[in-house]
Order: structure tokens, then sequence, then C-alpha cells
């Protein structure tokens, strides 16, 4: 639905896109992250057709951005970042409007309008002007406006921007429920609604992709993913600590702060030599704690966590 081509864009000698390529499929939801000025608003101002490419293709729908813009905008949803609203209309007459400009009229304009105040819970506001509603409430009138047409593509740049945390719930679980039939892109710097919304993830970092895949996938690149947390008693830290060294397929035993480790007790991160093989080291530990008499009180597989992965791959201006 989506395909996009060693995209670039540059202003003046800075490129602020720097030759990207990826695709979206209908029934995915893909997260585009990236630290502040990597080029995520950018890179959606040019897939939706605001700002034209210095170099590179964009399809919509198998219809090329560059030389059909106008048919591919139909198949487009977009709430752009701080999208500008009519602030002396009310939700419902707003919507109307904009559901005119996609070209609907009566009922079916009717029952555009009372379908995306259903799903963007405005009904309680929809008769209020939008220049006495909250940040929240304009947010969502902006979302509410990106899906009147029913579009198959939709792309949302920060589209929980300015929500609480109950509203941010709601607006993850339309998209994902959404994500189902559409193909979907939002761009966000909340590593949590990643997974809690996204198939898939690209990290994009000063105009590059440095990373892409499902959240799982790019977890699994966390430095500390497949190492096992152990606690155990009945034996001294250092009879415990070497016994874990000698079994197969353990790296190294990384014991935990020295108060834990005291009155029998310890508690260490035990680094398998392959992070693949962690269930087989685990299970290794078990028969160990077993044939020693010791007892096993902890034993997990930690996960790797966005955000380290995020840390590690992405470049701080600060």
């Amino acid at each position: 639905m989506i395909e996009v081509k060693n995209l670039t864009k540059a202003f003046g000698r800075k490129k602020a896109v720097d030759g990207i390529t990826f695709e979206v499929g209908k029934g995915q939801v893909l997260g585009f992250l990236g630290p502040n000025g990597a080029g995520k608003s950018t890179t959606m101002r040019m897939v939706t057709g605001f700002f034209p490419p210095t170099s590179g293709t964009i399809s919509i729908a198998g219809i090329d951005m560059l030389a059909d813009p106008i048919a591919a905008k139909t198949r487009i949803g977009y709430l752009p970042e701080n999208a500008p609203l009519y602030t002396d209309m009310t939700v419902s007459g707003f919507l109307g409007f904009m559901a005119e400009m996609r070209g609907l009229r009566g009922s079916l304009k009717r029952k555009a309008v009372d379908r995306v105040l259903d799903m963007c819970f405005l009904n309680r506001v929809r008769h209020q002007s939008i220049d006495t509603l909250s940040k929240g409430y304009r947010h969502r009138t902006c979302f509410a406006q990106s899906i009147l047409h029913d579009p198959d593509i939709l792309i949302l740049d920060e589209p929980t921007d300015g929500l609480d945390p109950n509203q941010k719930h709601e607006v993850r679980s339309l998209i994902k429920r959404m994500g189902e039939k559409k193909a979907i892109i939002f761009s966000t710097h909340i590593l949590e609604e990643v997974e809690a919304a996204c198939s898939r993830a690209v990290i994009i970092d000063r105009g590059k992709i440095v990373a892409d895949g499902s959240p799982d996938e790019l977890k699994a690149k966390a430095a500390n993913a497949g190492h096992l947390a152990v606690r155990v008693d009945g034996g001294s830290a250092a009879e415990v600590r070497a016994a874990l060294e000698g079994l197969d397929g353990v790296k190294s035993v990384v014991p935990a702060a020295a108060e834990t480790a005291a009155n029998g007790r310890f508690a260490a991160t035990v680094v398998p030599a392959d992070r693949g093989k962690s269930t087989a080291v685990a299970a290794s530990i078990g028969s160990l704690c077993v044939t020693r008499k010791w007892t096993l009180t902890g034993l997990q597989e930690l996960e790797g966590r966005l955000d380290d992965v995020f840390r590690s791959i992405t470049q701080s201006d600060t």
C-alpha cells in the first residue's frame, strides 16, 4: 500500500532525509521512531505529498505520488503534527466541512460525521465550539477528520500528543483495530506506544533508517536480551557462582549487589554464550540446583527493552 524507495530531502546543504526505503502493507501498523530532528515529520510530509522529495519515489496503493498526486492523496488520511483547526466552528460543523472537502454530500456526509464522532469519542462535544475545547479534544477532532472518508492508508504524526492516559489508551486501541484492515504509519517518541499498537517499527536517525523489524525483533537486539536473572538459596556465593560459571553454554556470571548475596542467598545475571540457547542454559541451572540440593527461588529470561535499543542505535545532539 505504501512503497518508498531511496527517498531524500535536502534543505540547502543539510540532508534531512537521506535515501530511505521501506514498504507498508495492508493490515500493518508501522511505528516510525527517531529522536527529535531525525527526519520523521519530513518523511511523512513527503509520503503525503506536502513536501516534494529531492530524489526518490513514493507509491501510494500503486499510484505514483509525484506523477498523480491528487489520485494518491484521495487514498490517504493524514493527521499532521500540530494540525490546524477552524476554531470558530463547532466540532460537527468542522467535520461536516471536511467531509464536503472529501466529496461527501447528503446522507453520506451525515453518516461519515456520525461514525467518526462515535469512533473518536466526540459526541459529548459535537455541538461545542472548537475554541472552547481542551487540547485533548482538539487533537481528537483532528484525528477524526483524517478518517472521515474511511481511507485505506493512514499517516499519523504524533496521534496521541496532548492526550491524557485514558485518551491515549483509546486512540492506541483504535489505531490497532483499524490496522487490521488498513496500512498505517504513525510517528511517536513514546516507545510504549509501539508495543501497544504496532506490528512493526522503523527507527530513523539523522535521516537514515537504522533499524526495521517487529517490536519483539527489535527488543531482541538489546544488550541484555536472553540473559537469565537467577536467585539461589542454600549455598555460599562463591560456591554457587563457580558452579554456574562451570555450566556448558555459560559465558559469564555477573553477581547482583553485595547485599543480595548475603545470608546464603546468591543473586546474579547469567550470560549465555549464545543468547539463542538461553532455554537450554536455564534447564542446566535447574538441574544443577537439584543435584546440589539448593533452592532455586528465581529464574527469569530477561526481555530486551525498546528504550535500550533506541538509545544504543541513535545519537543525541546533546
